[in-house]
């Protein structure tokens, strides 16, 4: 689609028009900045609560790692909830759980709702990078049953793994029926369709220059304001230094995708049995699934710079092959990267920036759910209901050392480290 950076989901998404840039001075109730899912499902929301929302983007709706990523609605959160227990304490780890449940659940209830056409399918395989990862996966699964009544895990040991991927480099896996996989461009335009219906007023090509945190509020862009009561900043990996207070709770991190020819279904089975989403256990992970029409969509590496890789598919195609050889005449049709980003403690950061300015971000790589969820409480605090909304605002995100422009040296640090780990048996 025109004014869309080239990918598979580009090419495949649903028809979305070109819709105007913001020119002139409005009024409204909220103005949620940023089109991904985050502003999409906060705009869809507090619109269905009879709010005039009006919702802007620098570039397009779902331009975005909203339109970019790999697919795939996990549940919980980035920390697993032991984790999470012995950081927070029990009763603060439940809490999350019960919001991570609704995150998903939320997704798979506006795809239903709003009749979002999206290949949403179900289940997630995490793979065993290491032989003593099936032991965590055995823990996990009995701590999500046994603590949560979470039941819908269940362990694949190693032989089972190899039937079920086509490939002998996991020691086993843990698949998660409750989770699922979907087009994820498409999940963004279908929100945003059902925005607009329920009268929400959206600008594309709009870039906000400054926020004026008065009461009320006044929203910029170079062409146009506006004034609001209630802004909610939907930027993630693309606020720059839109807000100079959060912008050093984030590391912007980019991951790139390949797109295979199409397989034929026999041969795309052939990998990925049953058609579920699989993620290892790396600190780097690979990702991948099935595409609607029978491809390999890969992802695997990252960079932390400004600039993606001149070859993403050759930067992609090392990963893909380390896992399936099989596929090293296969034809690459699509490649392309986004940009999600990352806090210290791989949690949300969601606050306020004034009683009426309120934000998230930093989903960590979980954030189809978490994003939309983001909206979902977001417009639950801006109507009054700010609990859910500050169970999450109270976990306390710090800076990265150094700041928003030394933040990155010590990150390298220790990705290099932990890339170490990850080539150690």
């Amino acid at each position: 689609m025109s004014g869309y950076p080239a990918s598979y989901y580009a090419a495949t998404a649903s028809a979305w028009p070109l819709l105007p840039s913001l020119k002139g001075d409005e009024t409204t109730d909220v103005c949620v900045v940023g089109a991904g899912y985050t502003g999409l499902s906060a705009a869809l929301h507090l619109a269905e609560r009879g709010y005039a929302v009006t919702l802007i983007d620098a570039e397009r709706v779902g331009f975005g790692a909203s339109g970019r990523n790999g697919g795939q609605l996990g549940t919980g959160h980035r920390k697993d909830q032991r984790a999470l227990e012995e950081k927070l304490g029990r009763d603060w780890a439940h809490r999350l759980w019960a919001l991570a449940e609704d995150s998903v659940a939320t997704v798979k209830g506006l795809i239903a709702k709003h009749n979002i056409e999206c290949d949403l399918k179900p289940g997630v395989l995490q793979a065993a990078w290491k032989k003593g990862d099936t032991e965590w996966f055995r823990e996990e699964q009995d701590h999500l049953a046994n603590e949560y009544g979470y039941t819908q895990t269940r362990f694949i040991p190693p032989d089972e793994m190899r039937e079920m991927v086509a490939t002998t480099r996991y020691h086993g896996g843990l698949l998660d029926n409750g989770a699922a996989h979907l087009h994820p461009l498409n999940y963004a335009l279908g929100m945003a369709r059902a925005a607009k219906a329920a009268g929400v007023t959206i600008y594309e090509n709009s870039r906000v220059t400054k926020i004026d945190h008065t009461d009320p509020a006044k929203v910029h862009t170079a062409d146009g304001s506006v004034t609001a009561k209630f802004v909610v900043m939907a930027c993630n990996g693309y606020l720059k230094n839109l807000e100079p207070r959060i912008a050093g709770r984030i590391i912007p991190v980019n991951n790139f995708i390949i797109a295979t020819e199409p397989l034929g279904e026999a041969a795309a089975r052939a990998l990925i049995r049953d058609n579920v989403a699989v993620q290892d256990t790396k600190f780097v992970i690979d990702y991948y699934r099935l595409s609607a029409d029978h491809r390999l969509l890969f992802g695997g590496g990252e960079n932390y710079s400004s600039k993606f890789p001149r070859d993403i598919a050759a930067f992609v195609r090392k990963p893909m092959l380390r896992i399936f050889p099989q596929l090293k005449d296969v034809k690459i049709d699509y490649s392309w990267g986004g940009t999600l980003a990352i806090t210290m403690p791989r949690l949300p950061d969601f606050g306020r920036l004034a009683p009426h300015v309120f934000y998230a971000q930093g989903y960590s790589g979980q954030g189809i759910n978490i994003a939309t969820l983001a909206g979902k409480l977001m417009a639950e605090a801006v109507a009054g209901q700010a609990e859910r909304f500050d169970c999450l605002s109270e976990i306390k995100v710090p800076n990265f050392p150094g700041g928003t422009w030394l933040r990155y040296p010590g990150l390298m640090l220790g990705v290099l480290w932990y890339t170490l780990q990850d080539r150690l048996p």
